[in-house]
């Protein structure tokens, strides 16, 4: 296991001083949010779990710990001119709602691409928005741009020390109200998270386990740390942490401490998501589910041990979190979409609704075909949208309408 004192040859650029620094500084600024031990996710995955609940932060996320503990340490004159980030997420919403309090000017320079809910928020908290570049790359070197010609700070959204120190005041608290844990699963984008996390916890007068979490996506972090070449990019439902080059400082501390890091699936972040609805009643983005995905994909890794999962954020769009409930939904069974072969012929679809009500199953939506299909002209394509109860209801309805003679296919989700 990874120690600071194998690195005591090359010092790392940030220190447990730092982040108890941090957390002295950032007192009573920020919400001390609750660790609590998750009786019903303990009995699924065998380990003892408890969560870090940071989505219940003002701004719904962890990013505001970073973000005020660098707006503490700056001087009068660079608090006159004001700040500056391009960040399209929770690092946004972080540092213009901890600026505005402070009275210190925010700007923020977002990709044009970023969702109207995220521009909305941001600019709810005081920052002025500018929005430019196709890609965060773009805005970035735009936001670097007006640093130099306006004499802005810029605040980094993880590379670096004040930044790390921030984050790494999560888990000083996690630890204080959680003692037993040994083993810590964190998200990784960029790696401010994870690096707060390996300073307190390679720190702790214990051994503390450090397994962080990428999507498949974009394993930039772990392409660095295991010498890989997986692929980076795509539409992953873990925007925050849809990062493509990891930072230099926070490598240095990832790659000197970390135990192990894992990638996830979009299904697995999916399922993630709605399975701390389901069970916790609370909403978590997709990069706040990463260490819960991680933890229910490989139990048996965790199996034993005493797990504290940290759901980062909880900023997620309502329509998309929508979709990913109902997706989960039908990957359950629980709702369906049967695609039937009629003949189009009277009292055709009755029967079938006949079945659908002997199994006592609720037809949602139905839809027949008659012109784009392959079948003959005589033939009637239907289908209907249906919940059930589980996956065996809905087998059990599948069965009846086959032994009915019906040709039935059931419409699978990726």
């Amino acid at each position: 296991m990874a120690t600071q004192a194998a690195t005591a040859a090359q010092p790392l650029p940030v220190t447990l001083a730092d982040v108890q620094a941090a957390a002295a500084r950032i007192m009573g600024a920020v919400v001390h949010t609750p660790t609590l031990h998750s009786k019903t996710l303990s009995d699924l995955t065998g380990a003892t779990v408890y969560l870090k609940f940071e989505n219940l932060q003002f701004t719904a996320a962890y990013k505001e710990r970073g973000a005020l503990n660098t707006l503490l340490q700056l001087d009068d004159a660079a608090r006159a001119k004001g700040v500056i980030a391009a960040s399209a997420g929770n690092h946004a919403q972080g540092l213009a709602y901890h600026g505005n309090r402070l009275g210190i000017p925010v700007t923020i320079v977002m990709p044009k691409s970023t969702p109207t809910v995220k521009v909305m928020q941001t600019e709810s908290h005081g920052a002025t928005i500018i929005l430019e570049g196709e890609t965060f790359d773009e805005a970035y070197a735009h936001a670097r741009e007006l640093e130099a010609s306006n004499g802005y700070t810029f605040v980094h959204p993880f590379d670096d020390p004040r930044i790390i120190a921030g984050q790494g005041t999560v888990f000083l608290e996690m630890l204080a109200d959680a003692p037993a844990i040994d083993t810590l699963i964190v998200p990784i984008g960029g790696g401010g998270l994870i690096s707060g996390a390996l300073t307190v916890a390679k720190a702790a007068d214990k051994p503390i386990e450090v397994v962080g979490v990428q999507a498949e996506l974009f394993p930039s972090m772990f392409n660095r740390f295991t010498g890989a070449h997986e692929p980076i990019g795509g539409d992953t439902l873990a925007e925050g942490i849809a990062v493509k080059e990891p930072g230099g400082l926070t490598a240095q501390i990832v790659e000197a401490l970390v135990d192990e890091i894992m990638l996830v699936s979009e299904r697995s972040l999916e399922e993630a998501v709605s399975l701390l609805l389901q069970i916790e009643k609370t909403v978590v983005e997709g990069a706040g589910a990463a260490g819960l995905a991680a933890l229910m994909t490989q139990p048996e890794r965790f199996r034993g041990k005493t797990v504290g999962v940290i759901l980062t954020g909880g900023n997620i769009d309502t329509r998309l979190l929508a979709n990913v409930l109902l997706r989960d939904l039908a990957r359950s069974g629980r709702l369906a979409r049967l695609r039937i072969r009629l003949q189009d012929r009277p009292g055709a679809l009755y029967q079938v609704a006949r079945i659908f009500q002997e199994q006592t199953v609720n037809i949602l939506e139905l839809s027949h075909q008659r012109i784009f299909t392959n079948l003959p002209a005589k033939g009637l394509s239907l289908d209907v949208e249906c919940e059930t109860r589980d996956r065996a209801h809905l087998e059990r309805l599948i069965s009846a309408l086959q032994e009915a003679g019906y040709e039935v296919r059931l419409i699978e989700l990726a």
